[in-house]
């Protein structure tokens, strides 16, 4: 690594922290954070159908009850519905497609389980990506589909727990009740 580099590795974190920037959620101490970090441990994720949805709830209750947070008793319910939408971007000579774009959607509302239960909040996030399909090679077609699966999981997760973790700190600074 060189020096600029070095000097820029090690300089980022005290310009964003001097400027006032603070992750969203995570270990930071405040006990804004530890209710924040309480409220995300609270949250019970209902089924998702199809393989990706059983993917995004593993990938969402990984982030939102990390290790040591688990058995906290659930507060709110988590609803998702999952969607994808396929759009063939490139052919070959003989009309067979050469590449693929998925376009997925998470829809998600955050109820509290009371009786009724009340809805809370509710977003949509989405995220696409591609892959292409090489000739005469359907394994390396699988793995590239697979991949690019595994990535819209994960960048929907993200985004659903970032839109969570917005709402509760907001919640904690006392602008909206949670």
């Amino acid at each position: 690594m060189s020096s600029r580099r070095a000097l820029i590795a090690l300089g980022l974190p005290l310009v964003a922290a001097g400027c006032g920037f603070r992750p969203i959620y995570g270990q930071r101490g405040g006990q804004e954070d530890a209710q924040v970090a309480a409220s995300l441990a609270a949250v019970k994720i209902g089924l998702i159908t199809e393989r990706q949805g059983q993917l995004l709830r593993r990938r969402l209750e990984e982030g939102l009850a990390p290790k040591g947070r688990e058995g906290v008793p659930p507060k709110y319910d988590l609803r998702v519905g999952l969607g994808y939408g396929v759009e063939l971007q490139g052919f070959r000579r003989d009309g067979f497609p050469s590449r693929v774009r998925f376009n997925a959607t998470a829809t998600w509302l955050l109820f509290d389980v009371g009786t009724p239960p009340r809805e809370i909040t509710r977003g949509s996030e989405r995220a696409s990506d591609a892959y292409d399909i090489p000739e005469n090679q359907f394994f390396a077609a699988d793995v590239a589909r697979d991949t690019m699966e595994r990535q819209l999981i994960e960048q929907l997760a993200r985004q659903i727990l970032e839109r969570l973790a917005m709402h509760f700190r907001t919640a904690s600074q006392g602008a909206a009740p949670a």
